[in-house]
């Protein structure tokens, strides 16, 4: 089979391009490949809204997948998480498309340097 080839986008009689303004021909199109591939069993860091101690915070949580299919990671937290809208999830699962880039295996992400405390000298 060979790859479809464009002879370039649509032009009307005054040289304009047509409708959508397409930037150029693409021969094919392919489908997304994710970063990564999760099973069920593993620890994974998800980025959501969740509790901090007694606050709300949005940041990388662990927790662990409990389904996967085609599309969508299923993810269980072991505290509470929440809806962009502010709404707790009662069953502490959040569901992520396979290619988001909000869900990675846990230790992949970047460390933050602890901050340390430098002395003010008086003068």
């Amino acid at each position: 089979m060979k790859p479809v080839r464009s002879t370039g986008s649509p032009q009307s009689e005054d040289g304009k391009r047509g409708p959508r303004g397409s930037s150029g021909p693409h021969s094919f199109m392919r489908s997304p490949t994710p970063e990564y591939s999760f099973d069920v069993g593993d620890v994974v860091e998800a980025l959501c809204d969740h509790e901090k101690g007694s606050d709300r915070v949005r940041g990388w949580l662990k927790g662990i997948v409990v389904q996967v299919d085609n599309k969508m990671v299923a993810v269980q937290f072991r505290s509470n998480v929440f809806l962009t809208d502010g709404w707790m999830v009662p069953d502490r699962i959040l569901w992520y498309p396979t290619n988001s880039d909000q869900i990675r295996p846990a230790g992949t992400g970047k460390k933050t340097p602890l901050i340390v405390k430098k002395d003010i000298p008086d003068y």
